[in-house]
């Protein structure tokens, strides 16, 4: 029975953490046979919370450490049971460790545009990547799947839609008229669209007018979900979910008309396959992002699982509605980006971030943020990529518009 070597970049995030309980529970099953792989965690990556990537370090006896924030070395030094950890620091601490450390399963879950060299280096050297954060393919598509396909490297969904869509993938045949396995890959002629579902967020019940005054406290009360919060405000401007259509177009091979969203408050159905006859495949589970954490780190096999099962007595009814025309200007914008290319993703994802933090910081009310967006992209237009250099440059062009813009 194998002995599978996990990094976790992120590791004190809510990924991050879900992904350490999740080992501990396949450890568990290994230790009486009921689960085939046996996973060791070799490096641990954080932002700033040196105290907690200590703790988890002491724990799971990990030696090869990574902080983004070097001050917060302080906090990892005083925990007891840390003995001489060989620590990175600083913005490139994640990709040291990724280059550095042997691996066979590179768990990426930092948020944000920071992740990016990181995940690329891991797709450079062939890693089996469990990929959470979003902005990697959204800003870095181009240049992140034609490694895997040159190296070998393997992308499988954390995401809860891309993970079902991935399963529902199962039964259906490539491009190349093989089975489908793990992504990147291209969805056959059999699949006539995938639809994403959307949870609405936490202001799904709102006019448009009440939306776009919104504040940060109401934003981040998630009916269903518990996130960090970027992700929880992004999840009520449906900019999540155009990170998410943009992932598909990478992770999948789809073009936009194969591409669809709808809104599902429930998050049962995370998401669904529509083939050619007729036939739709759904996956569906009660929110809980272990499950798809589980399913990347055990594929292919299937293990008893740590997530809430469900409960069918109790499951009333499924609602599904179109999203709004107009109200959510980040849709439009992921159309835009799948259709240009080149830097465009960076420039949306960047924008994003830097609205995201105007908006938490109280400075703009929810409203200004996709205005912000649309404006950046529309005042950066894509040009072509060719190295991570010019993703990095198009990131910092689209923060110093947004803060050019507030300022006016």
């Amino acid at each position: 029975m194998p002995t599978l070597r996990v990094l976790i970049l992120g590791s004190t995030g809510s990924i991050g953490t879900q992904t350490l309980e999740t080992i501990d529970h396949l450890n568990a099953l290994h230790a009486t046979g009921k689960s085939p792989n046996r996973y060791v965690v070799v490096g641990l990556v954080a932002g700033k919370n040196g105290g907690l990537l200590g703790r988890q370090a002491a724990r799971y006896a990990v030696a090869d450490l990574g902080l983004s924030h070097a001050a917060a070395a302080a906090q990892l030094l005083d925990v007891p049971g840390i003995s001489s950890p060989r620590l990175r620091t600083g913005p490139n601490a994640a990709e040291q460790l990724v280059r550095e450390v042997e691996a066979d399963i590179v768990v990426a879950a930092m948020v944000g545009a920071a992740g990016l060299p990181a995940t690329l280096a891991a797709a450079e050297l062939g890693r089996t990547i469990a990929l959470a954060n979003k902005e990697t393919l959204v800003a870095a598509g181009s240049l992140i799947v034609p490694m895997c396909h040159q190296t070998g490297a393997t992308l499988l969904p954390v995401d809860s839609e891309h993970s079902a869509v991935w399963q529902c993938l199962a039964g259906s045949v490539d491009d190349g008229g093989k089975p489908s396995a793990a992504s990147p890959l291209i969805a056959g002629p059999s699949v006539a669209r995938v639809v994403l579902t959307a949870s609405g967020g936490g202001l799904r019940h709102l006019t448009r007018a009440q939306a776009f005054d919104a504040t940060p406290e109401m934003a981040l009360k998630h009916p269903t979900w518990s996130m960090g919060a970027k992700v929880t405000v992004d999840s009520a401007s449906l900019t999540n979910k155009a990170f998410e259509v943009i992932e598909a177009h990478w992770l999948f091979g789809l073009q936009p008309e194969r591409i669809g969203v709808i809104i599902h408050p429930q998050s049962i159905v995370h998401s669904m396959v529509e083939y050619t006859d007729g036939s739709v495949i759904a996956q569906l589970s009660p929110p809980d992002m272990r499950l798809p954490i589980q399913v990347a780190l055990c594929w292919p096999h299937r293990c008893s699982g740590i997530a809430n099962r469900m409960n069918w007595a109790t499951l009333a009814k499924l609602e599904f509605e179109q999203p709004e025309s107009g109200r959510f200007p980040a849709l439009d914008a992921a159309d835009t980006v799948m259709r240009h290319g080149g830097t465009s993703g960076a420039t949306l994802n960047a924008a994003s971030e830097q609205a995201t933090e105007a908006f938490l910081d109280h400075k703009i009310p929810f409203g200004r943020m996709g205005e912000l967006v649309t404006a950046a992209m529309a005042a950066l237009p894509a040009r072509p990529v060719s190295s991570l250099s010019d993703i990095l440059q198009a990131d910092s062009a689209a923060r110093t518009c947004v803060q050019e813009f507030l300022r006016h």
